[in-house]
């Protein structure tokens, strides 16, 4: 069978396109952690200044950053999370935490995050319905856009 035209619709490849990039990722991660300044941005995340800029303006186009002055001799701005930009962070705890289990050796974790309630975050995805852990058997994919099954595209 031919390769159809264009790949499955698909929501995460559309996010993908907004903040799959390693460095809009860092981005996200700093201004979450309160880091918003562009000097601060440079200095945690290691990226080359044109490339932040890049990031960073792509960042404020898609809605995730806001972009607001915080001088104006010189002019210099300070990026803030928006509501969608918020909405992202669920995403970085969980990659965190993963990368702490796959990628690490032992204690050897860069950062931890502690709950309000005293103690150590670590993610799990929830259903919002009944509050039961989510796992890959208590999943199952219904696709909405005609012409696609889970298998790929249907067959004429």
């Amino acid at each position: 069978m031919a390769a159809p035209k264009n790949p499955r619709p698909c929501s995460i490849a559309d996010a993908l396109a907004v903040v799959g990039e390693k460095y809009s990722l860092l981005v996200l991660r700093e201004v979450c952690l309160g880091n918003g300044r562009f000097d601060q941005l440079v200095r945690n995340i290691g990226a080359p200044r044109d490339v932040l800029t890049t990031r960073l303006r792509r960042l404020v186009d898609a809605g995730i950053l806001t972009r607001t002055a915080y001088s104006d001799r010189p002019q210099r701005f300070e990026y803030r999370p928006t509501r969608a930009g918020l909405e992202l962070e669920p995403l970085l705890m969980t990659l965190m935490a993963w990368g702490d289990r796959h990628l690490r050796q032992g204690d050897d974790r860069p950062m931890v995050l502690e709950h309000v309630c005293g103690n150590e975050l670590v993610p799990v995805v929830t259903c919002s319905s009944c509050g039961d852990p989510v796992g890959h058997d208590d999943v199952s994919a219904h696709p909405q856009t005609p012409g696609w099954t889970v298998a790929g595209p249907s067959v004429a």
